[in-house]
């Protein structure tokens, strides 16, 4: 079977498109800003390929933090223990922990807090992944009768995902120190305290 040069070019996009985010992710893991020229450079591409395989350098960056949203999202899946509510406060608890220790993040968002503020908080790939990851706890601990939920999970997970944002980002956004207590209570409070359940 021979591919028309179409199917091949799709081929070829699709691998450098990976490629691209792959190298990306690295810039950011190593805590470096992230330059396109630089970017093509290293992958043997012309700015103008790349910014066909991935779009601009923010639609770039924000694959690239969706990425580790669900890495840290899934890992406190496996972290959090207890069930119904109990397992939702250690579920937000251990992904803002994480999200405060991690030193890539940081170095971002002392380099370019507005940007990281214009990605995180824009409805896109961060907010749909850290979202949509919530919205399977939510349901999961729903059909378990773990949970009596009174909105739909989809609704559910993005408003507490947004309340978990905006205390955990309180210094970019003017505040002193991460707000996780104040976050988690609210969370406790739209889940009901009569959900809690386990250790």
């Amino acid at each position: 079977m021979t591919l028309s040069d179409e199917e091949m070019n799709g081929m070829a996009s699709g691998s450098g498109r990976r490629r691209a985010i792959d190298a990306a992710t690295s810039v950011y893991l190593a805590g470096e800003k992230l330059d396109m020229s630089s970017l093509a450079d290293d992958l043997g591409a012309s700015r103008a390929t790349l910014y066909r395989w991935v779009g601009n350098r923010d639609d770039l960056l924000s694959v690239v933090l969706s990425e580790a949203t669900e890495r840290t999202y899934r890992k406190a899946i496996e972290q959090a223990q207890g069930s119904g509510t109990t397992y939702l406060l250690n579920f937000f608890d251990a992904v803002m922990r994480s999200i405060v220790a991690s030193a890539p993040l940081h170095a971002l968002t002392t380099r370019e807090p507005m940007v990281f503020i214009r990605l995180a908080f824009m409805p896109g790939a961060i907010e749909s992944a850290a979202a949509h990851i919530t919205a399977e706890v939510l349901a999961r601990e729903s059909a378990r009768g773990n949970l009596k939920l009174t909105l739909a999970p989809e609704i559910l997970g993005k408003a507490l995902v947004r309340i978990c944002e905006v205390h955990l980002y309180a210094p970019l956004l003017g505040g002193d120190e991460p707000e996780i207590d104040t976050a988690l209570g609210l969370v406790s409070l739209l889940l009901g305290a009569e959900n809690a359940t386990g250790p």
